[in-house]
């Protein structure tokens, strides 16, 4: 039958698993699955798997109840083994590359950060500062631009923009990075030029998030700060 896994630990993790349910409906029960020094928290697979609401919550909340215990590498919602023997087997075969992320991972959390800036704030300062810019905008507005005005208007802001924000994202993450064990970028989407998540040790905490406070406040109003953590380390297993 399908299993449904949750996360590795080693052997030596209490795993303590009383009072929580699976994914499915109805949920499932967990279990163990134990190969060489490793330990994988399972359940059955429901047959209609998908990421509703009342599943992703069961994940997280074997999750959250682990990561209480000790160092745990958190997989990803969705992932599925044939069987049993197969999650075994996958355990031993991969025991020294698991045990190194655990070591890793051992007494951290990660801390997701995503900055974004207000397009029209940044489109203000960019005219204001950049003369040429002003005037191929000034001359689109009162109708006596060149046929190509808006184009070179346009590719002249873009790599304005670029540059300013690679500049900012630059400053955050060499600002952050000595308080992190490791660090993971993700593609950028809409208002959103900086997503990157930081491996942060416990003993590193409260200087990464005073730092962050810190960047936050004197990059001012117009660029916006979102940091979420600490979560379970998806982004470094």
């Amino acid at each position: 039958m399908p299993v449904y896994i949750y996360s590795i630990t080693g052997k030596q993790h209490p795993v303590r698993l009383d009072g929580l349910d699976g994914v499915g409906d109805p949920p499932s029960r967990l279990r163990t699955v134990t190969g060489g020094p490793l330990c994988a928290v399972v359940s059955d697979a429901p047959d209609d798997l998908r990421p509703k609401r009342r599943d992703i919550a069961a994940h997280q909340r074997v999750q959250d109840r682990l990561m209480d215990d000790g160092t745990v590498l958190p997989l990803r919602f969705g992932l599925l083994a044939p069987d049993d023997e197969a999650v075994r087997a996958a355990l031993e075969e991969r025991a020294e590359e698991y045990t190194d992320r655990l070591k890793a991972l051992e007494g951290c959390g990660e801390y997701n950060l995503k900055v974004s800036q207000d397009e029209e704030t940044l489109l203000r300062q960019i005219l204001h500062a950049s003369e040429a810019a002003r005037d191929l905008n000034d001359e689109i507005r009162r109708g006596t631009a060149p046929p190509d005005a808006k184009v070179r208007l346009g590719e002249l802001v873009a790599t304005e923009v670029q540059a300013r924000q690679e500049a900012l994202a630059g400053g955050v993450v060499e600002a952050l990075r000595p308080f992190a064990r490791e660090l993971q970028t993700a593609q950028p989407t809409g208002e959103v030029f900086l997503n990157i998540s930081f491996l942060v040790p416990g003993d590193q905490e409260e200087l990464f998030l005073t730092t962050e406070l810190s960047l936050a406040a004197q990059m001012g109003e117009d660029v916006h700060f979102r940091l979420n953590g600490p979560l379970p380390p998806y982004s470094f297993v």
